[in-house]
């Protein structure tokens, strides 16, 4: 249903269920990691009304996690980037995750997706320090048209290369003529 990248090097789409509603990620050598991509899978659809929470949460060997909240996705939102390495460890709020045990390791941070309605998505306030980076904007501004600039549609260089490979099979000197 969701999958987790991690600083681009780590993708993770077995989330733990850890109870109907709740999936956790767990994040090895998350000092290490600057942002985080959560996002759904395009399987399972949210139910109507619905969203997904996420929350991430340090090791914390004493006991007691503390779940801080980084933002919301949606089925019209299926994905977000939440950067993590601005935050800190034992700041935190009300949180779904707090009435149950997670498993964590001592050395491991989570995230965790709590699915919820969406009114109830958009009342709340993530933890400052975890700006969702806008990458609908950035992807825009990569797609404007400049006149100095052809772009060549992929559908044109994948015929190419397979009427290449044809030739190169056919023929591996066709080129040298």
């Amino acid at each position: 249903m969701f999958g987790c990248l991690v600083a681009g090097r780590l993708v993770q789409t077995d989330a733990q269920q850890v109870t109907g509603d709740k999936f956790v990620f767990n994040l090895p050598d998350y000092e290490n990691v600057n942002h985080v991509v959560v996002f759904m899978l395009g399987t399972v659809p949210f139910p109507a009304g619905m969203g997904g929470a996420v929350y991430f949460s340090f090791p914390d060997p004493v006991g007691g996690q503390v779940w801080q909240l980084l933002g919301f996705i949606t089925n019209d939102k299926p994905s977000a980037i939440f950067k993590i390495s601005q935050l800190k460890p034992g700041e935190g709020g009300e949180h779904p995750f707090g009435m149950m045990t997670v498993p964590q390791l001592a050395s491991v941070a989570q995230v965790g997706v709590s699915i919820e309605p969406l009114e109830q998505l958009v009342q709340q306030t993530p933890v400052s320090g975890a700006t969702v980076c806008a990458v609908d904007s950035f992807m825009q501004s990569q797609m404007t048209p400049n006149p100095s600039e052809m772009f060549i549609p992929a559908s044109s260089i994948l015929k190419w290369y397979e009427n290449f490979q044809r030739r190169m099979a056919q023929n591996p000197n066709f080129w040298k003529t």
